[in-house]
């Protein structure tokens, strides 16, 4: 195996101080974590306050390792100034770097303090070259790229473009694009772009397929992925380009940060080393029992659909123990797959009639009718319980048993941090003169940049026995224990002799020591003395729109609905169409009607499909619905007129103000918004700018990962899969009886519409009053009668002669805007899908 040249960055989790101390000396580079304050995307980690900045990254940075700030969430437009005063905070504390979402707070974060460096969360959506080339024109310094990049994609993305790039190498996967779920704040009220997810991802699901319910026997889950697990993959990601291996995991706790930390450790550092990246098993199991839901290598080996989502379980599992093989009395015997010892907790599996697990800790274990007190690691067993806790009536032959913890290991991760004397230690290098006749004097530098300066209070004198050595030197001032330093490198310059009393190498030593403990680790920053924020929106102001007849505009998903919406006399149309063959005619069609037409791209695109781009273009429409950055940049640069639709996430004026200077004819409010804030973005920006979604089914899930190759094909991808999206309609059911339309795009990505359409109405009226003429209805299985009854209701809306409770009563749709709830909109239960 070949030695690779550069480590990459191991950048590790860090909810409260024990995760920093657990990161820190198990071998981070650097660590991640949010703030109490809010914008950041894990609302329910415990966070930090803004007070411990200073004290948080004075020790991470004598300690050599870096500090980022997730700013990851969008920012509305009365949070902007909320946000300016925090990012001056963050800089002025030290931080490295912010990670951002929202196009608007990069803008804020360069503009405040260029020093403070600035990487694109996942969040963002950054999948292809095209994308970063477009976030470069922010400042952004770093992008973490999307789970669902396998590695020859990176590859792709590291040739062509000099942006460093970071990559989640272990925790939790997503099912949805990060920045384009939907499904919690749909369902619940709660919004996955504000830190709020539901998790909705992780319950149970029924299919059904034309109408009929599908018997997956004990495949339930059919949305929940595997966890990542990238650790032998390390060489090749390395080798790929990845200047980052970021580990997901905020919410966990210090064993798990710890565990995994050290276990990348090193992964990096024997790759580094050009040799096998090779885990026991016994290495995987210490993994597994911090938190697993089954180990996977995610998207990074490409799609296997029926891998990533298995559909058996949602929890924490943990290891597989064994299987049951008996019952006697109180106890049950177990085939054993991996070592168990009293105090370990397990939990059995549930059964299909019954899916509630149930587990608690081992009393006893018995092995050939003896009690054992150490760790028994193969064959067969018998285990006793607390048997109030537990029923024994549901424990059979067969049922499998998983570990889900090992308070030993727990003992022995916690031991790892939680020491007097620092583990990692910073690397100081010497250079020492010594010379008969002059003082001693050492230099040095710490690996983070401190450094030192000391001087022996006399000269040296010629030694009649010992002249000192470098090995002397090295020995002496290497004794560093007891602080966070250690010797790495001592250069030695010794001549005529000279004899060097110990006590003054002592003495030296801890002058060294102190001088390095006192220094600052602290780098000066230019930081705005002024208000950014009136500065960046000064040439962005709200005015009214010049015409006064408001446009209703129809997105159609099939040439029935587009036919229908043009012989309803709709003069402008979209249309979004999971077979792309069928746009010429949609053209055809839509001229024949004077209506003019925009097509919608993907939400995604990923290296090697520009082409579809290209393709979209060929087909002589009027425009271009925008979904990426990538479509953004090229339908400029090809001329051709574009809308920047909702995947944008345009929440606040200076996001919109960016997608306005590239040439948007319009943008689409970001479904984040709710009544309220929406009003806030009207205020903010002129009129003419914005285009409002007033009735639609919220895309919910957009993902990768596709359910009818998973559970309705032999294949394991679309390049095997036999396409059972093209002559199925299926449907899922969750958990209150909602069912739900799944569609894959020409991508081959699925989207999970929600069942109950739903209707901004209520709003209309304050919109209109604002200055808002452009108005958008999304069609998604609606027939011509419906569509006929739809756009009769909201022309008269516009027109004032029917009431907003009239429209989205008839239209039996819920009333609100976006995803959180506003002053006019029925209250949720954020529990209901749970």
């Amino acid at each position: 195996m070949k030695q690779l040249r550069q480590a990459p960055e191991l950048l590790a989790p860090a909810g409260d101080w024990d995760c920093v101390r657990a990161a820190v000396e198990n071998g981070a580079d650097a660590v991640y974590f949010g703030l109490d304050c809010g914008f950041n995307a894990r609302e329910r980690a415990k966070n930090f306050a803004v007070s411990d900045l200073p004290e948080l990254i004075e020790f991470v940075h004598r300690r050599g390792v870096k500090a980022y700030v997730t700013l990851n969430t969008l920012a509305f437009p009365s949070e902007l100034a909320e946000v300016e005063q925090l990012v001056r905070k963050i800089a002025e504390a030290g931080v490295d770097a912010v990670l951002v979402q929202d196009i608007g707070v990069a803008r804020l974060v360069r503009s405040i303090c260029p020093d403070l460096g600035i990487h694109a969360s996942t969040q963002m959506t950054l999948t292809s070259s095209e994308c970063i080339q477009v976030a470069e024109e922010l400042g952004i310094e770093r992008v973490v790229l999307a789970r669902e990049l396998s590695i020859p994609e990176i590859r792709k993305i590291h040739d062509q473009t000099a942006m460093p790039l970071e990559v989640f190498v272990h925790g939790a996967l997503c099912v949805a694009y990060s920045g384009q779920c939907l499904t919690s704040e749909s369902l619940g009220g709660r919004s996955a772009n504000r830190g709020q997810c539901a998790q909705a991802c992780r319950l149970a699901y029924d299919l059904i397929c034309d109408g009929e319910d599908v018997d997956l026997e004990r495949v339930r889950y059919l949305l929940s992925p595997q966890d990542l697990a990238a650790y032998e993959l390390t060489p090749e990601l390395i080798e790929a380009g990845v200047c980052s291996f970021k580990i997901e995991g905020r919410l966990k706790t210090p064993e798990y940060v710890a565990n995994i930390t050290c276990h990348y450790r090193q992964a990096i550092d024997k790759a580094i080393e050009g040799t096998p990246v090779h885990f026991s098993r016994r290495d995987v199991q210490e993994m597994e029992l911090s938190f697993s839901r089954g180990f996977s290598p995610g998207w990074l080996q490409g799609c296997d659909h029926k891998m990533l989502v298995p559909g058996l379980s949602s929890a924490k599992r943990g290891v597989l123990l064994g299987t049951v093989c008996g019952k006697s009395g109180d106890r049950v015997s177990v085939e054993l797959q991996c070592s168990i010892s009293r105090g370990d907790g397990i939990v059995f599996e549930g059964d299909r009639e019954n899916d509630d697990e149930q587990g608690g800790r081992v009393y006893q274990v018995y092995a050939d009718e003896r009690k054992m007190d150490e760790a028994v690691e193969s064959g067969v067993v018998e285990l006793t319980f607390n048997w109030e806790a537990m029923d024994l009536r549901r424990i059979y032959v067969g049922q499998r048993i998983w570990k889900t913890d090992d308070p030993q290991l727990t003992k022995k991760l916690r031991a790892s941090f939680s020491q007097a004397d620092a583990v990692k230690r910073v690397g100081l290098d010497l250079n020492v003169m010594a010379k008969v006749g002059q003082p001693l004097r050492i230099q040095g530098e710490t690996t983070n940049g401190l450094k030192c300066q000391v001087a022996s209070g006399e000269p040296l004198e010629v030694a009649t026995r010992h002249p000192v050595t470098k090995e002397v030197l090295q020995k002496q001032l290497g004794r560093l224990g007891g602080t966070v330093y250690e010797l790495r490198q001592l250069d030695a310059k010794i001549a005529g002799n000279p004899m060097v009393p110990l006590s003054v190498l002592g003495k030296l030593r801890h002058e060294l020591i102190e001088q390095l403990d006192s220094g600052s680790v602290k780098s000066e920053r230019h930081i705005a003395a002024e208000a950014i924020l009136p500065q960046l929106t000064r040439s962005v102001s709200a005015t009214p729109a010049t015409d006064t007849e408001p446009r209703l505009r129809v997105l159609c998903r099939t040439l029935e609905q587009l036919q229908s919406t043009v012989e309803h006399g709709v003069g402008e149309v979209y249309v979004d169409f999971q077979d792309i063959r069928e746009y010429g005619e949609a053209v055809t069609i839509a001229h024949a009607a004077k209506s003019l037409i925009y097509i919608a791209t993907p939400r995604i695109q990923k290296p090697d499909e520009l082409g579809i781009f290209r393709v979209l273009m060929r087909h002589g429409a009027d425009g271009i619905l925008v979904r990426n950055l990538a479509g953004m940049e090229f339908y400029r640069q090809e001329g051709v007129p574009f809308v920047a639709d909702f995947s944008l996430n345009v929440a606040n004026e200076l996001t919109a103000q960016f997608l306005i200077d590239r040439g948007a004819r319009r943008v689409t409010a970001s479904y984040d918004l709710n009544r309220d804030q929406l009003l806030d973005l009207v205020a903010a920006v002129p009129a003419s700018w914005l285009e409002i979604v007033i009735h639609q089914h919220m895309p919910m899930f957009h993902m990768e990962h596709c359910v009818f190759c998973a559970v309705m094909s032999p294949g394991t991808n679309k390049t095997n899969c036999g396409r059972p999206c093209d002559i199925h309609e299926v449907k899922l059911r969750d958990r209150i009886g909602k069912e739900h339309l799944l569609t894959a795009d020409v991508g081959c990505r699925n989207t999970l519409f929600n069942a109950t359409p739903q209707s901004a109405a209520e709003a209309v009226p304050a919109l209109l009053a604002k200055g808002i003429r452009d108005f958008r209805i999304e069609l998604l299985s609606d027939d011509d009668t419906s569509i006929g009854r739809m756009l009769t209701l909201y022309r008269d809306l516009v027109a004032d002669r029917v009431t907003a409770g009239d429209v989205w009563k008839q239209l039996q749709a819920s009333n609100r805007v976006g995803v959180t709830r506003g002053t006019l909109e029925e209250r949720r239960n954020p529990l209901a899908i749970i």
